[in-house]
């Protein structure tokens, strides 16, 4: 397997593993609609292009053979040391060999490189999956809001990674 920058012509093998791992994951906490508009909003070929191109994101895919099956997201502001995962998806056939750590650890890294000192990421609260992945790497929850997704109210976990003065540390606090 290999995790390398997206491109481009990943956009339509994102949005396959998107909608995969959405339709799979979020059955009994999105309704269909809101399923379908997170989707459309979040994944849209504009919104995926520009977190491509645009030089304070990354946009990682982890490639088996020639197939995507998963992608991170993450970005950066230029005022703060703070960056933000934004997701970490595996397609539900390919879970389970450690591809989302894998993600996970190139995306602390590549923040870390670019001067973040702290990193947030964000997961639904009942996302059972997405909680125990943070929590199993090291990642702190600091905090609940509400977002709204296709009009639905739901709340949201905030977890935090700090940055440790031995960087090969990231991940080493469990497996995910």
């Amino acid at each position: 397997m290999t995790i390398r920058d997206a491109t481009v012509d990943d956009l339509g093998a994102i949005q396959t593993v998107a909608q995969e791992s959405w339709t799979q994951d979020y059955p009994d906490i999105l309704s269909r609609e809101s399923l379908a508009e997170g989707l459309d909003e979040w994944y849209s070929d504009e919104r995926i292009r520009d977190s491509i191109v645009w030089a304070r994101a990354l946009m990682l895919v982890a490639e088996r053979g020639d197939e995507i099956v998963g992608f991170a997201h993450a970005a950066w502001g230029t005022d703060a040391n703070e960056g933000n995962i934004l997701r970490v998806y595996v397609a539900p056939d390919h879970r389970g060999d450690g591809i989302g750590r894998q993600l996970l650890e190139e995306t602390c890294r590549s923040l870390f490189e670019e001067d973040v000192d702290r990193i947030k990421a964000m997961v639904l609260d009942a996302n059972e999956l997405g909680t125990s992945f943070y929590s199993d790497f090291g990642f702190e929850q600091t905090e609940t809001t509400e977002i709204s997704i296709g009009g639905e109210t739901h709340r949201e976990r905030t977890y935090v990674l700090e940055r440790e003065s031995d960087e090969t540390k990231i991940g080493d606090a469990g497996s995910a």
